[in-house]
């Protein structure tokens, strides 16, 4: 038993001047946005995996089927974190945990390796070497202070290789200047505005067990401003179009991307789509390219190479679709609950859609 534990006088509270309880809302803010941003960075990850392990059993198919010698890889999502601070080893923990990245598949580099030692017991190599792991990632987030990040953009920018996904999380460095500082397009940056503060996010559980929590994983959903914390929709642009860039790093055709994508995340809908599915949306050429340019891309040609950067920075096809399409929100939500492995109320749970493969 820990004789300690709820301890009066051991709580932040006590210590805090009684003029001073109107600024404790902050730390309910603070542990809000930790368990925002590890949670939207384990959809992301998950989302990735489930694409990429379809991508992998449709090449080994596909060798088998035409009697190739060549062995496509595993497909298996490799994770780096520069950063071994307060967010990166509560993200590795989370990433480790809920998505589950394998520990093989997961490195951490960090000036303080020596610190880390809970994660060497688990088979995570710690190590301080920032470009080797761009080199190996094909994910990397940066949980780093805004003032180690010029240097650690110096160290990386010439390793990375142009499909590997920098995730930041340095909150103070906007995207442009990531871009100038990496000389890199693949970018994915979360931004988060605060309003009236209510804090539903406890305070007792790590995050890992707070993202399992019914009420708290609805709140982190990406439509819903709950805890005063709302997400910046051009993030959830950003992670299809680099979902698109997946497929188009293996030359895809588009038609089966669009096929792809449909079977694996909007294979499931609410009772109004009908029983046949035909409400149900479906992403379209349209979605994501022009119209013009839709009319001319041939039937047999991968999506382009899209600049996520100017994915975030600029209106898209995808953003003008998804903001007018409550259906496609509801369906996207759905996606996210269902990726935690927690349900929609009652009222709101879906049915599969006909033809569309279980997740």
């Amino acid at each position: 038993m820990d004789l300690l534990k709820d301890l009066e006088s051991l709580q932040f509270e006590y210590g805090v001047q009684e003029e001073d309880h109107c600024w404790l809302y902050l730390q309910g803010r603070s542990r809000g946005l930790m368990i925002k941003a590890c949670a939207h960075a384990t959809f992301f990850c998950k989302l990735l995996c489930n694409l990429r392990e379809s991508l992998h059993e449709k090449q080994a198919s596909k060798c088998l089927s035409t009697g190739s010698l060549h062995t496509p890889d595993d497909g298996a999502l490799k994770v780096g974190i520069i950063g071994g601070g307060r967010l990166g080893k509560q993200l590795a923990h989370v990433l480790f945990q809920l998505v589950p990245i394998p520990a093989e598949s997961l490195r951490i580099s960090t000036r303080r390796p020596e610190a880390l030692a809970e994660f060497r017991e688990l088979g995570i190599q710690c190590f301080y070497d920032n470009p080797s792991l761009v080199v190996w990632a094909d994910v990397i987030f940066l949980c780093c202070l805004p003032s180690q990040l010029p240097k650690i953009c110096m160290e990386i920018n010439s390793s990375l290789d142009k499909a590997c996904i920098v995730y930041s999380f340095v909150a103070a460095v906007p995207i442009p200047r990531l871009r100038l500082l990496l000389n890199h397009t693949s970018i994915l940056r979360p931004h988060y505005q605060c309003g009236d503060s209510v804090n539903i996010w406890g305070s007792k559980k790590d995050i890992t067990a707070a993202l399992q929590d019914p009420v708290i994983l609805h709140a982190t959903c990406p439509y819903n401003p709950a805890g005063g914390i709302v997400l910046n929709i051009k993030w959830l642009e950003g992670v299809f179009y680099a979902a698109l860039n997946v497929c188009k790093a293996r030359e895809m055709p588009h038609l089966q991307v669009l096929q792809l994508l449909n079977g694996l995340f909007l294979s499931v809908h609410f009772e109004s789509c009908g029983k046949d599915g035909a409400s149900c949306p479906k992403f379209q050429l349209v979605d994501f390219v022009s119209k013009v340019y839709a009319k001319n891309l041939p039937q047999r040609r991968p999506f382009p190479w899209f600049d996520l950067t100017a994915v975030q920075l600029k209106e898209t096809p995808f953003g003008q679709h998804l903001s007018t399409r409550t259906a496609l929100q509801d369906h996207l939500t759905q996606l996210y609950c269902d990726s935690f492995g927690v349900s929609l109320t009652k009222e709101q749970r879906p049915v599969v859609c006909p033809g569309s493969p279980s997740q």
